[in-house]
């Protein structure tokens, strides 16, 4: 008997020494806006759980502020989904939009890299590459996400849109709602306008999509189609819009050519002939109460979503870095506002031309090709072709 007891109280000790040793599990990240995720030997709590794969560390470099109701707040958005799933932690920092924070830009992507600490340092906009190509060629080993720009260098993913895409549907919606005249602003022509920042093939990969959805949706119709040949230029813009508005009937514009396009929604307002269309973030959110009220719809986008794809790839074991790429509608990448004015104005009718529209590029019955890279000026052809 007594053996026996000597025996049990050996592999109680031991069971109790083995579970002693063992590892502890990681706790989850629970605030989306934390660089660290929690300690899991902090006393206290529910027993952590193991997240399903890796938790990145991840920097977001604000090249402006937060509140941009735009691709900053659109790309934070994105983080904090994956932080609030437990796949990332990350950090924002603000380095402030104005010529004179410039030089911090690159202080502070420097500081980042070299500390090591992240395993991917996310930024966006076409202001950055220029700094991000210097300090990736620095830093061959961190990894780099930018977003609507590219950089070059193995260790950089570059995201951009189909802008094609996302321009065939605003064509669709615009060619249709130039049909309904019980609209106020809406005439008896079949004229729509597009005024774009530069003739360039970025700008005309927009335009084209757009040319062939107001195709789609309504035959007859007409673009009328100038370029600023600035971004920053909206009276020239207003300017250009007016004589659209006024000379030609044009009753719909749409806006692609950054703070310039905003002088051809003053146009719509002050003429009351004419309405506008948004671009790259939902402009109903960011105009004046005024401007907002004749905007229709906005063509997205979804920088945080395309954030979100990339760590979806990402765990799937496809790094994409190196390469540029470009998201769609199937992949969340695009798309168009459809709450607000448009949930308002558009009829049902034309509410599911744009869904069948949508479906169709989704599914490939719809290929909109691009304007990029294409030697056939085959875009321009239709751009001329169509002018009122």
């Amino acid at each position: 008997m007594k053996k026996f007891l000597m025996t049990l109280l050996s592999l109680i000790m031991v069971v109790a020494m083995v579970a002693s040793c063992a590892p502890s599990t990681p706790a989850k990240p629970t605030d989306p806006a934390t660089t660290q995720a929690p300690d899991a030997s902090e006393p206290g709590g529910e027993e952590p759980t193991e997240p399903a794969g890796k938790v990145y560390k991840v920097v977001n470099l604000v090249n402006g502020t937060l509140g941009d109701r735009s691709f900053f707040d659109s790309a934070e958005a994105g983080l904090a989904e994956l932080a609030a799933a437990g796949r990332i932690s990350y950090r924002t920092i603000e380095m402030g939009g104005d010529d004179e924070d410039q030089p911090k830009w690159l202080s502070t992507l420097y500081e980042v890299s070299e500390s090591g600490e992240y395993d991917l340092i996310v930024c966006g906009t076409y202001q950055m590459p220029d700094y991000l190509n210097e300090v990736a060629a620095e830093y061959p080993d961190q990894k780099y996400l930018i977003y609507d720009s590219e950089g070059d260098g193995d260790n950089i993913v570059n995201i951009n849109y189909k802008q094609n895409d996302m321009g065939y549907l605003v064509g669709v919606f615009a060619g249709a709602m130039t049909l309904e005249t019980d609209l106020n602003n809406i005439n008896d022509k079949s004229v729509v306008g597009f005024v774009g920042g530069i003739d360039s093939p970025v700008i005309n990969d927009f335009l084209y999509g757009f040319l062939l959805g107001a195709q789609y949706a309504n035959e007859d119709i007409k673009v009328d189609t100038r370029y600023v040949n600035s971004y920053v230029d909206p009276a020239r813009a207003k300017e250009l819009a007016l004589s659209m508005i006024n000379d030609n009937g044009c009753d719909i514009i749409w806006g692609v050519a950054g703070n310039s396009g905003n002088g051809a929604a003053e146009a719509a307002l002050e003429t009351g002939k004419a309405w506008f269309i948004g671009v790259d973030s939902d402009q109903e959110l960011t105009l004046s109460k005024e401007l907002a009220a004749i905007t229709l719809t906005s063509g997205l986008k979804n920088i945080g979503n395309s954030i979100v794809w990339f760590f979806d790839e990402l765990d799937a074991g496809r790094e994409h870095y190196g390469e540029n790429i470009l998201l769609g509608i199937p992949e969340g990448g695009v798309g168009i506002v459809t709450d607000k004015n448009y949930a308002t104005y558009a009829t049902d009718e034309i509410k599911a031309l744009v869904a069948e529209a949508t479906e169709g590029i989704v599914n490939g019955s719809i290929e909109v090709p691009t304007a990029i890279g294409d030697t056939t000026g085959a875009a321009e052809s239709l751009r001329d072709s169509l002018q009122p």
